[in-house]
């Protein structure tokens, strides 16, 4: 079930059933001149089914929106038959949504079979670009006035200082032009501006769209950076960063040949507690790590999607495991109590992720429980023997 079954040039919807992968549904729409613009970390390996049944965000969603926004129809197959909306207009008011029933169930309701998506015309221009800041704070202060101007590009995205690092010491070896390159860069970053190489943080860009559309975008991002005392760091750093996203997958893979386990949580938080919500969490991190004897850790932070009301956190944790009675435990304790942690500090249960196995210790508490009924009525009324994704959201369903 991973093909287009039909494409409306007129309205800009195109029928796919929900089995495709991502980077495939990219290059067949690609290849008629469009793109759902719906871009995950995952997505040379994520569903379009999943994108819907996890209420998945892309690293675009400033210009396409998030899935729950690109979604024009599902149909989902029940226990109890097919649910499904026979209208295709942009906009329907007819009591409760049942697309957003679908939106995060996770698989435990049914089994989503095809979806009806928006899809664009390919962008004419697209350049990337990056910004020093001197801290952390600096660029969340930057991010928060481009979301309140809602002047965000197609992705705009900022590491702190420990990514920033980390994603210096994977750039290839330069040649001797490039070491001079290099160092007059830095030169100028540290001792004429006066940026600290231990709190300095970078800020990945992507502009699509027409060329002279781009260039004012451009243009009005930098401005607004200065003012943070942000300077523009090239396009091949953007393209970096913005790569780095993809690969960071193959690196934790690669990292388990030499015994460090790492992984990714995420969060969405209003802006005025984002930055403690950051600082807590690592705090936290680090707090767990020495009660369980972990020396060797990192523990990093990007703001990868803004909002009006706030932003989304994906943190990153890897420790070397040696000396760990049982590594997956040791993770699954620390990660805990980040989440913990996260949702003291205001922020939520996820923001894209979804809830899982995993997170379904704190499911109850985000919805309430006349929330948990509600859920659990739903899931008896479409799948009343309880086949569907037993223990996702909620560790018992009956």
């Amino acid at each position: 079930m991973n093909s287009i079954l039909w494409l409306d040039e007129e309205n800009l919807v195109a029928c796919i059933e929900a089995g495709i992968i991502g980077q495939d549904l990219e290059r067949e729409l690609q290849a008629r001149g469009f793109t759902s613009g719906h871009e995950p970390d995952s997505y040379e390996f994520s569903s379009l089914g999943g994108w819907v049944a996890t209420r998945a965000s892309g690293m675009k969603k400033n210009v396409y929106g998030n899935i729950e926004d690109l979604l024009i129809q599902v149909t989902m197959v029940t226990a109890r038959g097919t649910l499904e909306k026979p209208c295709r207009g942009p906009r329907i008011s007819s009591g409760p949504d049942f697309d957003h029933v679908i939106l995060g169930s996770e698989g435990t309701l049914g089994v989503i079979t095809k979806v009806v998506l928006k899809i664009r015309p390919l962008p004419k221009c697209r350049k990337y670009g990056s910004i020093v800041f001197p801290d952390f704070e600096s660029g969340v202060q930057c991010l928060r006035e481009v979301a309140k101007q809602r002047c965000q590009p197609s992705s705009i995205r900022l590491m702190d200082n420990a990514q920033f690092k980390f994603g210096q010491s994977l750039r290839p070896v330069p040649s001797y032009f490039g070491l001079v390159l290099d160092g007059l860069k830095k030169l100028y970053i540290t001792k004429i501006k006066g940026f600290d190489v231990d709190s300095m943080c970078v800020t990945t860009l992507l502009f699509e769209g027409a060329p002279e559309d781009v260039k004012h975008h451009q243009e009005k991002i930098y401005a607004i950076a200065a003012q943070f005392g942000g300077i523009p760091a090239g396009e091949t750093n953007g393209l970096r960063g913005y790569m780095l996203t993809f690969v960071i997958a193959y690196i934790r893979d690669l990292a388990l040949d030499y015994h460090i386990l790492a992984e990714s949580f995420e969060t969405s938080v209003p802006w005025d507690k984002a930055v403690t919500l950051c600082s807590r969490v690592k705090q936290r991190v680090a707090k767990e790590c020495k009660r369980m004897n972990i020396p060797q850790y990192l523990i990093s932070c990007r703001v990868t999607q803004t909002y009006d009301a706030g932003c989304c956190i994906y943190f990153y944790f890897g420790y070397n495991y040696l000396g760990q009675e049982d590594p997956i435990k040791s993770y699954d304790h620390v990660e805990h109590c980040a989440r913990d942690e996260i949702i003291a500090c205001g922020g939520s249960i996820s923001h894209h992720h979804g809830i899982g196995k995993l997170r379904a210790h704190w499911y109850p508490e985000q919805v309430s429980p006349l929330g948990v009924d509600l859920y659990k009525s739903t899931k008896q009324q479409l799948d009343p023997k309880n086949v569907f994704a037993n223990g996702n959201l909620l560790r018992s369903h009956l």
